[in-house]
């Protein structure tokens, strides 16, 4: 009998996101230069916007939408950053209301997570699973320029081509993530909703990009000895693995080998960290990094520039 109960609640929980989500989840078809393509699109903002992934946007600036209502809609291109596989459309008409955004820093593993989105052609499809993982990196690159998308959520619920740029939502009903890739056999990743995001979705929705600075370097995180550890009150850096010639790293005088400790007094713990630092209000400001080399402290201080493809 316990069991049956257990199962009728887990039923209700998923039904009810089920009938929040599938009228605010699109099925998107874009034309490209290339052909068409297909995947899934969620009701942004109360005035027409929807947002997928940029890789579901690909070359295309137009597509159709479609909803479970019957309301289809023509879409174009508001903006798209490809080093976060997020991408921002408008309609051209009325669409379903926007359905309640939550903050993925607050989920944990083993966490309820719905997916809602348009698999295979298969519309309004929804599968359920848990939070497997939290912190996943998923590398992107657009261009010359490569970045880590942060705080990946992982999870177990079914995942097929068509889903990416669907609703990944909590027991609640409150979208914390933008389905982005199936990595494997009963494995999906999802873009997070969370500050970092949203400064994102900002500027494509303001600017129709994201500008972002450059420091130039290519690090790892590494751990700091006990020492230093317990000097400086952190138990990781940044290891410099590369800086690249003629970039604002190199001309302040950073080097391979160094352990960047912060940036303008922020800790720097991975490589998430240090990306929430360039944006475009870091481009051509002064930036003091801190760093370890050869036991020593060093400060140097630099300008970042701006990140071209």
């Amino acid at each position: 009998m316990m069991d049956d109960e257990v199962l009728d609640a887990y039923s209700r929980v998923v039904s009810g996101v089920a009938e929040r989500l599938i009228p605010r989840v699109a099925s998107l078809r874009v034309r490209g230069r290339r052909g068409d393509s297909s995947g899934s699109a969620v009701v942004l903002t109360g005035d027409g916007h929807l947002l997928t992934n940029a890789h579901v946007v690909g070359d295309g600036t137009s597509a159709t939408a479609e909803f479970a209502d019957g309301t289809a809609a023509q879409a174009r291109l508001v903006g798209v950053d490809r080093l976060s596989d997020l991408a921002v459309l408008r309609a051209d008409r009325e669409i379903p209301a926007p359905p309640e955004y939550g903050d993925a820093d607050r989920l944990k593993v083993g966490n309820l997570v719905v997916a809602v989105g348009n698999p295979i052609g298969l519309a309004g499809s929804v599968t359920a699973g848990v939070v497997s993982a939290l912190g996943r990196s998923l590398p992107v690159r657009s261009g010359a320029a490569s970045r880590i998308i942060e705080d990946v959520i992982q999870t177990d619920a079914a995942l097929n081509p068509g889903n990416s740029g669907g609703a990944l939502a909590d027991g609640n009903g409150r979208v914390i993530g933008i389905n982005t890739a199936v990595a494997g056999i009963g494995l999906g990743l999802a873009v997070p909703m969370n500050p970092t995001t949203r400064r994102i979705i900002y500027s494509l929705l303001h600017d129709g990009r994201v500008r972002r600075a450059y420091l130039g370097l290519v690090t790892t995180p590494a751990p700091l000895r006990p020492q230093l550890a317990e000097r400086f009150g952190q138990r990781n850096a940044l290891r410099v693995v590369e800086v690249i010639s003629g970039s604002p790293a190199a001309e302040a005088g950073l080097r391979q080998g160094d352990l960047v400790l912060a940036v303008d007094g922020t800790p720097l713990r991975d490589a998430q960290s240090l990306q929430r630092q360039l944006f475009a209000d870091a481009i051509g400001r002064r930036t003091e990094i801190t760093a370890v080399r050869n036991g020593a402290l060093v400060d140097v201080v630099a300008e970042p520039a701006e990140l071209t493809d």
